[in-house]
């Protein structure tokens, strides 16, 4: 096992914003491969996240977001537990990027557990009458998969985010868990509302 240096696990900490220990442990697994401690660290987070999830989040901010044309506005409500973090820059920033994305992308919903039985029904009759010339036996699969297309162009958390240059194809749950994993708090998107001229 390699010796994991002060400045390296210092290196990671100023990357990541995780725990001093949390750092040297991952890197010591990692075995001293940086990336692959970010991995480590990622997926812990998110594991603890998932844990926050419960928790209430009754502090927050509202972010908005209008297109230069004045054609296409936006609000956006991310919620968290404390004050502090609603008004840290990097909820904030994601609550802006996640105005921009919104107006660009045209989400329905936020969540999958948002979307209406009797919309996801006709969706699927839909997708059944386009596979009907398929072997029977694949016929729920390919519908099951077209749905998930479906989400991942209506359903906000499934939709890759816009900016790919700045995030890579990660999608808005991705960038939501991260930021919960980064902050130690539950972040939630709670609603939107789009404004579009003609619409």
């Amino acid at each position: 096992m390699s010796v994991i240096s002060a400045a390296e696990v210092k290196a990671l900490r100023e990357r990541t914003g995780a725990g001093m220990m949390d750092c040297k442990r991952a890197l010591e697994e990692a075995e001293g491969d940086v990336e692959r401690a970010l991995e480590i660290l990622r997926v812990k987070g998110q594991a603890q996240a998932a844990k926050r999830s419960e928790r209430a989040t009754a502090e927050g901010a509202v972010e908005c977001y209008l297109h230069f044309n004045r054609r296409v506005g936006v609000l956006v409500e991310v919620g968290c537990e404390t004050d502090f973090v609603a008004r840290n820059e990097e909820l904030l920033r994601f609550a802006k990027d996640l105005a921009a994305h919104i107006a660009h992308a045209n989400p329905r919903y936020v969540s999958v557990e948002e979307v209406p039985e009797e919309v996801l029904e006709a969706e699927r009759r839909v997708l059944r009458e386009q596979a009907a010339d398929r072997p029977e036996q694949v016929r729920e699969r390919i519908v099951e998969g077209r749905l998930q297309k479906w989400f991942e162009e209506n359903v906000l958390l499934n939709q890759l985010h816009i900016n790919q240059e700045r995030y890579g194809k990660r999608t808005i749950e991705e960038l939501r868990a991260d930021l919960a994993a980064r902050t130690g708090e539950n972040i939630v998107i709670r609603r939107f509302a789009r404004f579009a001229i003609g619409e």
